[in-house]
């Protein structure tokens, strides 16, 4: 009697929110860097916004040239691809990123798709991965709020965590402190958002995680 196959073992997916710019100080373009060096490190696969400028290429780049092009998922909305890659108008064909440097890229139709399909692939990834935010702009705000609703609500039940980049997240932290204090943030979802402060304390952060215990746990597919 043969022994069955043994289970393939999921590799962690941290899915990187992160500015098209590459900020005014190089600290931001270093920490990008070392967070692929990260990432590689602990064998884990990144998705991200499918950018090829600013922190979301570096990051991207980096990794690939560390793992291969398999190690790393761009997915970017339609709109978007003539501001966050390098795109020529007058190029029919400069759309077409290359795999080798920044892996494999999927074009969606808009936003909410985008976040959908990176939350899925992080869940899908295990234990390891969840969601971290380097710096950036209204627009990794934005989704590093709405992860982190999503995690509140039950929607998800992985980690969530800034990389506070020579302070760049620190408002925010304590806008969360704040919150609590003035009672719109309930004490026990406080620690739904965690600060890392290097590349080795985000892996850590990762994988020490403990949900809040204020979440609400709803089952969204039966509702």
């Amino acid at each position: 009697m043969t022994d069955p196959p043994e289970t393939p073992r999921r590799q962690p997916v941290v899915c990187v929110f992160c500015g098209a710019s590459s900020g005014t100080s190089p600290v931001h373009l270093e920490a990008a860097r070392a967070l692929a060096h990260a990432l590689h490190a602990s064998n884990s696969k990144l998705v991200y916004g499918g950018g090829t400028v600013g922190l979301m290429g570096e990051v991207a780049r980096t990794l690939v040239a560390l793992a291969g092009p398999s190690s790393v998922h761009g997915i970017i909305p339609a709109p978007l691809v003539k501001y966050e890659q390098n795109h020529d108008p007058a190029d029919p064909l400069s759309h077409k990123i290359d795999e080798s440097i920044y892996g494999k890229t999927t074009v969606v139709k808009d936003m909410h798709t985008r976040k959908q399909m990176m939350a899925q692939e992080v869940i899908a990834g295990g234990p390891g991965g969840g969601f971290v935010a380097l710096s950036g702009g209204y627009g990794t705000l934005e989704e590093l709020m709405e992860v982190t609703t999503w995690n509140q609500l039950g929607i998800h039940d992985m980690p969530v965590v800034v990389y506070n980049v020579d302070g760049y997240w620190t408002g925010l932290l304590e806008w969360v402190k704040k919150g609590v204090t003035s009672g719109f943030i309930g004490p026990g979802n406080a620690g739904i958002l965690v600060e890392a402060l290097s590349a080795h304390d985000v892996l850590t952060c990762l994988k020490d995680y403990t949900n809040a215990e204020g979440r609400f746990n709803l089952t969204w597919d039966s509702q």
